[in-house]
């Protein structure tokens, strides 16, 4: 049935003042906000109690790509060039590490307990895609601080860049594998993909670092901030391109352009908190439960190689550059929270590989709802033991 402004209304108040009991709730009971909220949203969704209505999943699209859109130009901000020198390498190189661990042992490890080849590869070329949003959210809700935090914010704002291009690539080579014909087009569209988003976010940037450099303080910042990150999102999905990406792309050229880099960020910051809260509620009512029994073998391997893909990659890349033990042995029990872009490479993988992209979407979506739920937990209990939550100790 299709829902009253009444009853819409009436979600939208339940979501949002879940999303404040669950603010409150949290600190108090130690698991990230973002854990009971996607509980929360898979309690009252079709997959257990079924008592919000279904046609609410509606919302998610857009309120997906609003929420993320904030949080890649949240991430942005910590682009500034001359924080960069002095991380820069570390954080290039792990994400580097992690990115081309996580899908190595994927493939390796599919490949030994006797999975198709094209689907091993398949599932190595989602395998490194992240949750920014719930790491992100994760952070910000722990005001986490330290040089793990900042390595971890760094390393999840370029990930998925390195996401889409080991997609496109291992998406050809499976393709190739069953003899379906694999195209050139594909890998080029995949390039176009992070390469436009680049320079979208460049050509938006610009113009918003030199219009926030007019707006004087009490002036309306979150307008014009809100119009300028909403306008880059619409123009990269008309143009095919990461929004995510793009987004990220526009906050950097704004936190290193615009003197007074700031204020629009923390204007986005303050806005976000809706969004985020209903974002990671609609996550939750969207997950399937009933999926978990499929996983099987290759779903338990997939969900064992990515995770150690992700650990060693950054413990081998992080001591390779220096990084600080806290940092390198950390960092990749950081990044497990998986959702979004790998569910959109899955649905990719389903419409043009039918005959084992179903699979594929199965096992993702199966394995989606462990790392999401699981993810952020093991994420903030990784921040407190390097001592970089408040209150807690630190620890080798």
């Amino acid at each position: 049935m299709e829902l009253s402004n009444g009853l819409s209304l009436l979600i939208l108040g339940l979501f949002l003042i879940a999303g404040y009991l669950a603010h409150v709730a949290g600190p108090r009971i130690s698991i990230p906000r973002v854990t009971i909220l996607l509980v929360v949203g898979a309690l009252v969704g079709p997959s257990v109690l079924d008592i919000v209505p279904e046609n609410v999943s509606r919302w998610f699209p857009l309120i997906s790509h609003m929420a993320l859109a904030m949080v890649g130009f949240l991430l942005g901000e910590r682009f500034v060039l001359k924080e960069l020198r002095k991380r820069g390498p570390t954080v290039l190189w792990i994400s580097i590490g992690e990115t081309v661990a996580a899908a190595g042992l994927v493939a390796a490890a599919l490949a030994l307990a006797g999975a198709p080849l094209p689907l091993a590869i398949l599932l190595a070329g989602i395998a490194p895609a992240s949750a920014p949003a719930a790491i992100f959210e994760t952070v910000r809700e722990g005001e986490a601080k330290g040089p793990l935090t900042d390595t971890l914010l760094g390393v999840v704002a370029i990930d998925d860049a390195w996401g889409v291009i080991v997609f496109s690539v291992l998406f050809v080579v499976a393709q190739a594998s069953t003899g379906s014909g694999a195209h050139m087009a594909e890998l080029g569209g995949g390039l176009w993909e992070v390469s436009g988003a680049v320079l979208l976010g460049a050509a938006v940037g610009f113009p918003m670092a030199w219009i926030t450099r007019r707006v004087r303080e009490g002036e309306p910042t979150l307008v014009e901030a809100a119009g300028f990150v909403f306008l880059c999102t619409g123009l990269a999905g008309l143009l095919g391109v990461s929004y995510l990406l793009s987004a990220m792309v526009l906050g950097a050229v704004v936190a290193n352009f615009s003197p007074d880099q700031k204020r629009p960020f923390r204007a986005i910051e303050g806005v976000s908190e809706p969004f985020l809260a209903i974002f990671f509620l609609l996550a939750g009512f969207r997950l399937e439960l009933a999926s978990l029994p499929e996983l099987g073998l290759i779903g338990a391997v997939y969900i064992l190689a990515r995770a150690g893909g992700l650990v060693l990659g950054g413990l081998a890349s992080g001591r390779l550059v220096g990084a600080p033990g806290n940092v390198s042995s950390r960092i990749g029990f950081c990044i497990l929270p998986q959702a979004g872009v790998a569910l959109g490479f899955a649905l990719l993988a389903k419409e043009r590989m039918p005959e084992i992209g179903t699979t594929v979407l199965h096992l993702v979506i199966a394995t989606t709802v462990l790392f999401e739920l699981t993810g952020p937990l093991i994420a903030r209990w990784q921040l407190s033991r390097a001592g970089e939550l408040p209150g807690s100790r630190r620890s080798g």
